[in-house]
């Protein structure tokens, strides 16, 4: 709750003209006249970014507040144009839900963006871009607009929706150490590199409330982000209550989708039974199962087995998560999916078998949906073998990225084919001396890579630049489908009118040069160091303001908006009733059998076995051992007779000629 106190201004300060009292005395004569009220506060320094300064009279007239100025503790607020009435001065202290400069509200609230090619997921097309109040209100040639609209030259560029990054970790509890990136600073990458929504991750251990995890998130995100904000819930753990909550945070809270951890042992993992349980109850309410798709067992085992072989650097991150891992998570969390007839999600989709077991599900008319991002589809995991300890580290992510370097390509093609339909950053990032603290054991470097800023020019170049796809399709995979499939298309991810004016003006011709010394991450490491890339963000526009362009980045701290997710997708559940009612099990009517029924024999009586009772030895000098559970002879039962008789003598047998008896020949050539 924010903090709002009503103070004496001239008590805890020093007034102009105040008198011994202490207050402020504003006599008849006085129509206009400059104040100054120091206050003193008991909020901390970094709250008073934060803070808004209201004066009032005692009859309650609001003053017009000129200029405010902050020294350590004391707020300053400098008042002009006070009525001409003698009353008692007194200081509103209060946190604002929303601090937007002077200049994001008069100077940027109209927009025509002019002279670009236009491009959706489906179609190019030359126009102009009129935006008023944050919504494009008109699309075409000559548009007529009102006088004091700034233009942007869109010329010789494109103009393509703003970026929708699907899968980040801004706030993630679960780690030892917290991430570099919070969402004031993820965010900030994001806009810089052309997205204007992210889709973070809410994280919590098995045990904590799903509500618990959201308002804390809600809380933080609020205060923080420069752009807009959607929201993925984990679910850790699965009881009654985990239910009820998943209720409420769908049709009350605005979100839609929901993902399991097959990996991460003791902290997220949950069994399959669990993990069928949350998929049931996410197609009940038209939600989206998300898959985290790795073997946590196997993982475990195997990176005990490689520490206590004295592998204990980056590369151990790696041996121990084996592609075929990854692969086989992803088919299990297909078939369960399936199974509960609940659309899937698989996050981050790091390998060629993952991404086959997408593609194949996709084919036998399974509703799944593949993630690659932007580590999986630029670089390779050949740098967990580097000799350098940093380089190596600094790559630890998982799933890993993988060290087979066709690995990017085969990706690329697959996303551009539509065998895998979204992309992300999956965006985790830490510093070296956060990384460090695995630096004797593999098992303890946080996990996790950047890729928020640099994932549409990764794109565009590995994609775009490479022939593989055209800018409908760059469209598609960066922005249109994922607003599509978590059900906000076409206030997102598309240029039209009433459409949220969410743009950027892209220049494919433009090169930049990824480094760590000029990215906006709070990270001292980037895994494109060096990645010459073509199609740089030139103009991006968030919510109808330029937020950044040729001079730079023109952020305000809390400027985005929570963006909810509501259920059922057109795009995600348009084909799941009929599939489902077509696939629904089906009753085979018949007549009913009349005929004879074995009477079955009376139950033979079990025998109980006592497995420690040693061989009994019976008069006739032979150890008889206790009969096998299926009540038959013990094989192993002697026959031996210290009379010399055998057991079967009783029986006839056949006489048998014996020409060479044990011991051979006695006689005969040799």
């Amino acid at each position: 709750m924010p903090k709002s106190r009503v103070l004496n201004a001239g008590f805890f300060g020093t007034v102009d003209d105040a008198f011994s009292s202490r207050s402020l005395n504003l006599n008849g004569s006085v129509k206009e006249k400059v104040v100054s009220v120091q206050v003193e506060s008991d909020l901390k320094e970094e709250d008073f970014s934060q803070l808004q300064v209201d004066a009032f009279l005692a009859n309650r007239n609001k003053l017009n507040c000129c200029s405010l100025g902050i020294e350590s503790t004391v707020y300053t607020a400098t008042y002009i144009h006070l009525p001409a009435s003698h009353a008692l001065l007194h200081v509103k202290m209060s946190r604002p839900v929303k601090k937007v400069p002077l200049h994001i509200n008069s100077s940027q609230g109209r927009l025509l963006i002019k002279g670009g090619k236009c491009v959706n997921d489906d179609r190019e097309f030359s126009a102009d871009i009129y935006i008023e109040g944050g919504v494009i209100k008109e699309l075409g040639q000559n548009l007529i607009i009102p006088g004091g609209t700034r233009v942007v030259d869109a010329k010789g560029k494109l103009v393509i929706p703003g970026g929708i990054d699907t899968h980040t970790h801004l706030q993630k509890p679960v780690e030892v150490t917290p991430v570099a990136d919070d969402f004031y600073h993820g965010t900030k990458a994001a806009i810089s590199g052309g997205t204007t929504m992210i889709m973070d991750l809410v994280m919590e251990k098995a045990g904590v409330s799903p509500l618990e995890a959201y308002d804390k998130c809600r809380e933080l995100a609020d205060a923080m982000v420069c752009c807009d904000y959607g929201l993925h819930m984990t679910i850790s753990g699965w009881s009654e209550q985990v239910a009820q909550e998943m209720d409420l945070l769908v049709k009350e809270k605005g979100i839609n989708s929901f993902e399991v951890f097959h990996a991460y042992k003791g902290v997220l993992m949950l069994d399959d039974s669990d993990v069928l349980k949350v998929f049931s109850k996410a197609k009940e309410l038209g939600s989206l199962a998300m898959a985290h798709c790795e073997n946590g067992e196997i993982i475990e085992q195997k990176a005990d087995e490689l520490f206590d072989l004295g592998i204990t650097g980056p590369e151990g991150h790696a041996l121990s998560r084996p592609e075929e891992v990854e692969g086989e998570a992803t088919y299990r969390a297909i078939v369960l999916a399936n199974q509960a007839r609940c659309p899937l999600y698989v996050v981050h989709v790091m390998s060629k078998t993952a991404a086959n077991f997408v593609a194949d599900a996709k084919k036998k008319g399974h509703v799944v949906f593949g993630e690659p991002t932007a580590a999986s589809l630029g670089t390779d995991g050949t740098s967990y073998f580097h000799s350098c300890w940093k380089e190596a580290a600094a790559h630890v992510t998982s799933p890993p990225l993988r060290p087979d370097p066709s690995t990017p390509g085969c990706l690329m093609n697959l996303l551009a084919n539509g065998d895998l339909q979204t992309t992300s950053s999956d965006n985790c990032t830490f510093t070296t001396t956060q990384k460090a603290l695995g630096k004797d054991d593999f098992r303890k470097i946080p996990n996790g890579v950047n890729g928020v800023e640099d994932r549409m020019s990764v794109i565009w170049e590995k994609g775009v630049q490479s022939g593989k796809m055209d800018a409908c399709r760059f469209v598609a995979v960066t922005s249109s489908t994922a607003a599509k499939i978590f059900n906000i298309y076409p206030k997102k991810g598309h240029i039209g009118v009433g459409s949220d004016a969410d743009l950027v003006v892209w220049d494919p011709e433009a090169t930049r040069t990824i480094s760590a010394k000029t990215h906006n991450h709070a990270c001292d490491f980037n895994i494109f160091e060096g990645m010459e890339v073509h199609g740089v963000p030139a103009v991006v526009v968030s919510g109808g303001r330029v937020v950044k362009d040729e001079e730079g980045l023109h952020l305000t701290q809390g400027s985005g908006q929570f963006v909810p997710t509501p259920p059922n997708a057109p795009y995600v559940y348009g084909r799941v009733a009929l599939r489902d009612q077509a696939l629904a099990p089906q009753k085979v009517d018949r007549e009913a059998y009349d005929g004879p029924v074995i009477e079955l024999a009376t139950k033979v009586e079990e025998v109980t076995v006592c497995e420690s009772a040693p061989p009994s030895v019976a008069n006739d000098g032979i150890i008889h051992r206790p009969p096998t559970r299926g009540g038959g002879r013990n094989m192993q039962e002697s026959s031996f007779s210290f009379s010399g008789d055998q057991f079967d003598d009783s029986k006839q047998r056949n006489s048998s000629r014996v020409s060479n008896p044990p011991g051979g020949k006695s006689q005969g050539l040799w």
